[in-house]
C-alpha cells in the first residue's frame, strides 16, 4: 500500500509539473492558463492555506484540493499540449519542487488579516 502510495503521489507531481510547462504553452487557452496557475501556485507554495499542524484539515487540501485542482486543469489543456508538456515534466521531476515564496507571503498576509479581524470581533465581543 505505501509504494503504492508513492507512486500517485510521484504521478501528481508530474501533473503539475504538466501544468507548469502547460501555463507557458502559447496553445493553452487563457482560461486554462488562468486555472493551471493557480494550482500551480499553490502546489509550490511552501505555505498551505490550512497549515499541516491542524489535526486532520491540515492534510486535507494537500490530499483533495491539489489532486482537484490538478483533474480539472488537466481537462481544460488540449491533449496536444499535454502530450507534450508531459515529456518536459518527466525530466523536471527530476529536479525537485520550486518555491513560490509570493503565494506563501499571501497566505500568511491572508492568516494575519483572519487573526487581526478574529481578535477585534474577540475585543467588541467582551467590551460590549
Amino acid at each position: 500500500m505505501l509504494e503504492k502510495l508513492r507512486k500517485w503521489a510521484l504521478r501528481l507531481k508530474k501533473q503539475v509539473f504538466v501544468l507548469y510547462f502547460a501555463y507557458k504553452d502559447s496553445r493553452t487557452p487563457w482560461y486554462a492558463k488562468a486555472f493551471a496557475v493557480c494550482v500551480v501556485a499553490y502546489a509550490f507554495s511552501p505555505i498551505d492555506l490550512i497549515p499541516d499542524f491542524v489535526p486532520i484539515l491540515g492534510y486535507l487540501d494537500d490530499l483533495i484540493l491539489i489532486p482537484l485542482g490538478v483533474a480539472l486543469a488537466l481537462k481544460l489543456l488540449p491533449s496536444a499540449v499535454i502530450q507534450d508538456c508531459m515529456e518536459k515534466a518527466e525530466a523536471r521531476v527530476q529536479g525537485g519542487k520550486p518555491k513560490n515564496w509570493l503565494v506563501g507571503s499571501l497566505i500568511i498576509v491572508a492568516w494575519l488579516a483572519v487573526g487581526v479581524g478574529g481578535s477585534v470581533w474577540v475585543y467588541r465581543w467582551l467590551a460590549g
